[in-house]
C-alpha cells in the first residue's frame, strides 16, 4: 500500500463533505485490484469489494465497509482523467522496471461501438504501446481521429523508457521524426515502408531486388487457416546510403 500511495500521491481527491466516507487510496486500490482481475465497471468494483472483503482487509482497513457502486461512480466521474492516466502509466512502468528489453508494438485502433450517431460523435480512437512478451500496455492515448495518430504516437513515445527495446509500427509511422524520437529514447525500430513513402519505397524495392547484395536470409514455414506459407526475410546491414540519400536516423 505504501508503494501504491507513492505512485498515486500527486492525484488529487476530487470529493468533498460526506462523499469522503471511504479512504481515497483504498478506493483506488480496490478499483485497481478489480480491473487487474478482469472487472470493467463500477458495479464490478463494488461486487469485488464485497466478495473479496477478507482478502482486501489484509491490506486496507475499509472502516465503513465495502463501498457501493455509486461511490465508485461518483469518484471516477469527478476524477481528473489525465492525472489518473499519468499515475497508471507510472504504475505500469513500476511493474515493468525489472523486465528485459523486448518488442514494443505501436498501434492505433478504434473502439467498437464507441460512436454516437445521435450526438454526431465519431468512434473513440486510441493509440497504444504494447510490450509483447510481458503482455503489458505500457501507455495509451485517445486521439480525436485517425489523422492525428502520428502526433499522438510521438507524444506517447516521449513518456516511455525504450532503452534496449525494439519498437515496431505500421507504414503510417514510417517517418524520420518518429524514428529519431525512438532512437533518442534509447530504442531500436522496425517500421513498415509502403507506397506512402514514394521515393524511399522505390529505392528499397530496387535495393532488395539486387541479387549481388550480401543479404542474410531466413526462411520459416508457417501453417494455418487451411494453407501453408513460407516467410522469407532478407536483412541488409548496409544502411549508409539510407542516412545519406534519405537522411534516416
Amino acid at each position: 500500500m505504501q508503494e501504491l500511495m507513492g505512485l498515486f500521491s500527486d492525484l488529487e481527491d476530487p470529493r468533498c463533505g460526506n462523499a469522503k466516507r471511504h479512504d481515497f487510496m483504498e478506493l483506488l486500490f480496490i478499483a485497481l485490484c478489480c480491473v487487474l482481475s478482469g472487472g470493467t465497471t463500477c458495479v464490478d468494483m463494488a461486487l469485488f469489494a464485497r466478495m473479496r472483503e477478507d482478502f482486501l482487509r489484509k491490506f486496507i482497513k475499509m472502516e465503513n465497509g465495502p463501498p457501493s457502486h455509486d461511490t465508485f461512480s461518483r469518484l471516477f466521474r469527478w476524477l481528473d482523467p489525465k492525472g489518473l492516466q499519468r499515475c497508471l502509466m507510472r504504475f505500469v512502468k513500476h511493474l515493468a522496471k525489472d523486465l528485459p528489453a523486448e518488442v514494443v508494438a505501436l498501434d492505433g485502433k478504434s473502439v467498437r461501438r464507441s460512436f454516437d450517431k445521435a450526438a454526431k460523435k465519431d468512434a473513440l480512437h486510441l493509440v497504444q504501446a504494447f510490450a509483447c512478451e510481458s503482455r503489458l500496455v505500457l501507455g495509451q492515448l485517445a486521439v480525436a481521429d485517425k489523422s492525428n495518430e502520428i502526433t499522438a504516437i510521438r507524444e506517447l513515445l516521449m513518456v516511455l523508457d525504450l532503452r534496449g527495446a525494439l519498437v515496431t509500427a505500421d507504414a503510417m509511422h514510417c517517418q524520420r521524426e518518429t524514428a529519431a524520437l525512438i532512437r533518442e529514447r534509447g530504442g531500436h525500430y522496425v517500421l513498415a515502408c509502403k507506397g506512402n513513402q514514394g521515393e524511399l519505397h522505390e529505392d528499397l524495392r530496387l535495393f532488395f531486388a539486387d541479387a549481388e547484395q550480401p543479404f542474410e536470409v531466413h526462411e520459416e514455414p508457417d501453417g494455418g487457416h487451411g494453407r501453408v506459407e513460407v516467410r522469407t526475410v532478407r536483412v541488409s546491414h548496409d544502411v549508409d546510403w539510407l542516412r545519406e540519400r534519405h537522411e534516416w536516423p
